[in-house]
């Protein structure tokens, strides 16, 4: 059996008081494609420099073949020096590497090679630090956070790359679809030690909780005896002095173990702050076009977005997403077009920018807005630092400056500063990143059982999956058509196809489309018609029909509203409750095809 590339054994560091890595191992052989994982600030990101030679361990052997290869990506790339980015890129290549290696991957990244490093944004960078270290194909490839700021066209496109790759890969990433694609075994690295599982991160999960609830298990039982070895300790018949000192020697070892226990730590709480309820419409846009100079990012868009809707924005970086965001929550007028925002909106946003945090700021003052010691949340008062625990925040970090905290410590931060606003109306631009999985699994909840609206941004696939009732995806030239469900219901409306293959559509095929997506608000462009008879019949009686349903409603809900009624006639009562409910639904439907002939008539007329 050939030996290892790279062997960390015994790995030890200590910042401060408990120790970061305590006897940490790492293992990485020809072809393997390891997902590194662990909690935000578990020592991922430190672990993988040491593997990369950036740090020395205070304790520890590091192994790497002399003759093998290292490249690896940091989290935030350094480009200083460099007067364009294939300047940045080719300076990665070694001797003997192939130049075109370089220039095939800045092409397929989207990158010309001429851009000014200082000129490039977040996404760009992270790009062309990827061109700079698979150029070379190194023997062992060291990935941290590849897919932030990346779009899904180049993050689909980094899976095969890396599939087909042959050097040997950790990773460190917050996407979970993206390590599930690319990882055949994974390493957790859990309050200073790491175990390894030696199936792709598909597996982890249930492999995680199982060993958990199995030392939970081992925990228990060892304070069990500690019980039982006190009692025969108090009360035991005496025995031989050497066997009584030999258990109570056993005794304290049993005690330094229980006592010394780092139990795993514990999950993050998100609440939300609930605002009154609002309006059943919460934004109605229709026609809304917008243009910048000779570049249209939105032509012709029409939704309707009621309350209780999850509605999610995807596509490449730069298609106009966060513009189609601010117009539809009004911060942005369209050029042409109407956007109507519903009644009693309360909106809590969280940017992508993340907002302007003053760093001199500690965590108190940046939660509390500087106003003392309290918050309400949910109309109780809280003091500010039993709201940071339920982030995972110690008490003592309430005078920390926000400059002093991790990306995925700044990113709870932020959160827990937009859920701490009263809204029914969330609109989140990006939410994912930077945050663990425990935290990540804990924000799906969130938003997927919000009493309110939610509008998100994202490129992470899983997320979106496990969170929204439609995604609106470009389809060129400034169109957006909006899809029922999640981003796998996408794919299978498009036929498989994704965002970045589209191709210009006959007409007929995307009317087809749109009828099978959930758009009430894309009509085919084309020469005017008519309404068909039975169109226009249904647009004029269906007026009566809610009338009729809505006045059956009301005679429901003043039944139940007899507070002897349940008592009278119980069955009774359950039957209204169920016809209560079948009249709501029926007239939800009779709503929305209302709606959809009308604005369908007046496209027609207009």
């Amino acid at each position: 059996m050939a030996p290892p590339l790279l062997n960390l054994d015994g790995i030890k560091l200590t910042f401060g008081g408990t120790p970061l890595l305590d006897g940490t191992e790492l293992t990485a052989s020809a072809g393997d494609k390891i997902a590194l994982v662990g909690r935000n600030g578990s020592g991922k990101s430190t672990l993988l420099k040491i593997a990369a030679g950036l740090i020395e361990p205070q304790d520890g052997e590091v192994f790497r073949q002399p003759s093998a290869t290292v490249r690896y990506l940091p989290q935030m790339p350094d480009m200083d020096g460099f007067a364009s980015v294939r300047a940045y890129v080719e300076a990665g290549l070694g001797p003997a590497d192939d130049p075109y290696r370089a220039t095939y991957l800045m092409e397929h990244l989207g990158l010309s090679g001429e851009e000014r490093p200082n000129d490039l944004s977040g996404g760009e960078a992270r790009r062309a630090a990827l061109a700079r270290v698979m150029a070379p194909e190194p023997d062992i490839l060291l990935l941290d956070e590849p897919t932030n700021h990346l779009d899904l066209s180049v993050i689909e496109w980094l899976e095969e790359e890396l599939a087909r790759t042959s050097s040997a890969l950790i990773v460190i990433s917050h996407d979970r679809r993206f390590l599930e694609r690319v990882s055949r075994a994974t390493v957790w690295l859990d309050r200073g030690q790491t175990r390894r599982l030696d199936k792709g991160f598909g597996h982890f999960e249930e492999w995680r909780d199982t060993v958990l609830e199995e030392e939970e298990r081992e925990q228990h039982k060892l304070g069990r005896q500690i019980v039982r070895e006190e009692h025969w300790l108090r009360y035991g018949v005496t025995a031989r002095r050497k066997r009584n000192m030999r258990r109570l020697g056993e005794l304290q070892t049993m005690r330094q173990r229980f006592r010394g226990h780092r139990g795993a730590e514990g999950a993050a709480t998100m609440v939300a702050s609930d605002a009154a309820e609002s309006g059943k419409l919460v934004i109605e846009a229709r026609n809304i076009e917008k243009s910048f100079g000779d570049l249209t990012v939105v032509r012709g868009f029409s939704t309707r977005i009621q309350r209780g809707d999850r509605v999610g924005l995807v596509g490449p970086n730069g298609v106009g997403k966060t513009t189609l965001l601010k117009m539809l929550t009004g911060e942005l007028k369209p050029d042409s077009g109407t956007v109507r925002l519903g009644t009693n909106l309360e909106i809590a946003t969280l940017d992508q920018k993340r907002e302007a945090v003053d760093p001199q700021e500690t965590l108190a003052q940046y939660l509390t807005d500087g106003r003392g010691e309290n918050l309400v949340i949910n109309g109780e008062q809280r003091h500010v630092v039993s709201y940071m625990k339920d982030f995972l925040f110690k008490p003592e970090q309430a005078r920390t400056p926000v400059r002093e905290l991790s990306g995925g410590e700044r990113a709870r931060l932020l959160l827990a500063r937009v859920l701490a606003r009263p809204a029914n109306l969330l609109v989140l631009d990006e939410p994912t990143n930077d945050l663990d999985m425990e935290t990540l699994e804990l924000l799906q909840e969130l938003v997927a059982g919000f009493a309110g609206t939610v509008i998100l941004v994202s490129h992470d696939r899983d997320f979106l999956d496990r969170t929204v009732t439609s995604l609106i995806a470009p389809e060129g030239g400034g169109r957006w058509i909006e899809y029922a469900g999640g981003y796998s219901d996408m794919l299978a409306q498009r036929g498989g196809t994704r965002l970045d293959d589209r191709k210009a559509r006959p007409k007929a095929e995307t009317s087809e489309v749109a009828a099978a997506a959930r758009t009430e608000a894309i009509a085919p462009k084309g020469p005017a018609k008519k309404l068909s008879f039975k169109q226009k019949f249904a647009l004029e009686s269906l007026p009566k029909k809610i009338d009729a349903v809505t006045a059956s409603i009301s005679r429901l809900e003043d039944n139940i509203a007899d507070p002897a009624y349940y008592e009278r006639d119980p069955a009774s009562f359950q039957k209204t409750i169920a016809a209560l409910d079948k009249e709501r639904a029926t007239l939800a439907a009779l709503e929305e095809e209302w709606l959809e002939l009308e604005m369908l008539r007046e496209e027609m007329e207009g």
